[in-house]
């Protein structure tokens, strides 16, 4: 069982990703680059935050056509675990992954801090080891993280449980209804603007974020038995 790790000119999160999953969970994982044509032999792909190909354009909007990104959607087409933090959050939206928008955060200024989240759906593949409604710790650091979405689409979202994680004591972004982390209809595409990466060891103030790879690694082990 392996784990792909995808780097983007301009990723900068890449190496706490492959640190989360090699170093600290034990688990098989590598990066490859954006510009690889297959992900044939994984049971996962992590998308790192950072700011691919220097977010011009717009954040995600020039990744999205890395030629590695057919096979992002192809992979998460076939039901596996397809995880965006940050920028990876963003490229998934640009690629259609994921509905939706993220603009520039209601101050207009770039946030970096640990904030509350409050799980809404422990019932998915990337957060099954959590309580429903639990109170957990993770660190943003983002400057368009404002998720945005028309009525439409939000009807969709909760109908379907796809809301999956929410900023709990305040929205450091404006996003709308507080909104931290979507899935896809499906449930096997989580894209999210905090970084558990970044909170798997008390040594970094929160261990918060571990669980969440438990819960992909779990799914995948189970997965691969049946």
């Amino acid at each position: 069982m392996k784990f792909a790790v995808i780097v983007f000119p301009g990723s900068n999160c890449d190496a706490d990703l492959l640190w989360a999953l090699k170093n600290v969970l034990g688990q098989e994982a590598e990066y490859v680059r954006h510009d690889a044509t297959s992900l044939t032999g994984y049971a996962g792909v992590f998308l790192p935050g950072g700011f691919s190909y220097g977010d011009y354009l717009r954040c995600g909007a020039i990744a999205r056509f890395s030629k590695i990104m057919p096979e992002v959607i192809r992979f998460a087409k076939e039901g596996k675990p397809v995880f965006g933090t940050c920028n990876g959050f963003q490229i998934l939206i640009e690629a259609g992954l994921l509905p939706g928008a993220l603009i520039r955060n209601d101050s207009l200024k770039f946030i970096c801090k640990s904030v509350k989240l409050r799980v809404q759906n422990n019932q998915t593949v990337f957060t099954r080891e959590y309580l429903e409604q639990e109170e957990i710790l993770l660190p943003i650091a983002h400057g368009e993280g404002n998720y945005k979405c028309d009525a439409q689409t939000l009807v969709k979202l909760k109908e379907n449980h796809q809301i999956v994680f929410t900023y709990s004591d305040e929205n450091p972004n404006g996003s709308i209804e507080q909104i931290a982390g979507i899935t896809n209809k499906r449930g096997n595409v989580l894209g999210m603007m905090p970084h558990p990466e970044r909170a798997m060891e008390q040594l970094l103030g929160s261990d918060d974020g571990l669980r969440l790879f438990q819960s992909v690694i779990n799914h995948t082990r189970k997965k691969a038995k049946q």
